[in-house]
């Protein structure tokens, strides 16, 4: 009898688990870029609750938005997959984020930059150099991206039309930090989100970002991959400029430290700057869509 309850036990709680994970499947979109060429394919998590939501669209960094064991055998022609890179196989940190949003009433949209384009494998560290990434360089392709997914969310009857939000990783946060320029005092965006972007001058259009929308950068002091002191310097110049901007800088932390993954919350430095960093990006995005 004690047998027979544990399996029934263990039964149900194996069907709560597959609920649960195909719950956390965001949708598959597609859209335009900007650029009026490229067309993106994206994951869009959903809250709950009937809309109208605020929504956030997010900016993955050069490793792409899938795991890092599947993206390397990743293709794509046209719309269709010939990969095991779908929405059912993105990095930890992007599912936590985009299951963070949703489950705090936000849509969260995260767009392809590469795949659509011939690079869903991703780039490793330190290929910045590599010509290989100019089809998909933050400066004068991703920031296309991004206003297509703007343009897609506001197309939506179920988005709130002035609480849309930018959160970007890496080269995705350069590439939000490059919307933020070409934005200026236009209205689009209502706040901007950048964790540990490049800051230098290969990677953003301007030294100064000016611009009326609030932007928070997010720095950790051992980031191994990009110079949260070069990030300090851009955000003084653009705050003496008159850009409402922010930089957060955390003791210890380190590039991705936002990676729910074993390797990087080993860090103790990384552990606090998330927590810290998931708490503060909450709140921001509420204080600005008020």
């Amino acid at each position: 009898m004690i047998a027979l309850g544990r399996w029934i036990l263990g039964s149900v709680l194996a069907q709560w688990l597959a609920v649960s994970a195909a719950a956390a499947v965001p949708e598959t979109v597609y859209f335009k870029s900007a650029d009026g060429q490229a067309e993106i394919v994206a994951y869009l998590f959903k809250p709950a609750t009937r809309g109208p939501h605020p929504a956030v669209v997010m900016l993955h960094g050069r490793a792409g938005p899938y795991s890092a064991n599947d993206n390397a055998g990743c293709t794509f022609v046209g719309r269709t997959v010939q990969s095991p890179c779908n929405a059912a196989t993105l990095s930890m940190r992007h599912q936590m984020w985009g299951q963070f949003w949703a489950e705090r009433g936000y849509f969260a949209l995260l767009p392809d930059s590469f795949g659509p384009r011939g690079k869903a494998h991703g780039f490793g560290r330190f290929t910045h150099h590599d010509p290989d990434r100019d089809s998909v360089n933050e400066l004068t392709v991703r920031p296309f991206d991004a206003e297509g997914a703007l343009t897609y969310l506001l197309a939506r009857g179920d988005v709130v039309q002035n609480r849309v939000f930018l959160q970007g990783w890496s080269n995705g946060g350069s590439t939000t930090l490059n919307v933020m320029i070409r934005q200026g005092k236009q209205t689009g965006f209502r706040a901007a989100l950048a964790f540990y972007p490049g800051c230098g001058k290969e990677a953003l259009l301007d030294s100064t970002v000016l611009t009326t929308t609030p932007i928070t950068m997010f720095l950790g002091t051992d980031d191994e991959e990009v110079s949260p002191e070069i990030c300090q310097h851009v955000a003084e110049r653009s705050r003496a400029a008159g850009t409402p901007v922010d930089a957060l800088l955390y003791p210890g932390a380190t590039h991705d430290f936002d990676d729910p993954g074993e390797k990087r919350q080993s860090v103790p430095g990384n552990v606090a700057a998330k927590a810290d960093a998931m708490s503060r990006a909450i709140a921001i995005v509420n204080a600005a869509g008020h």
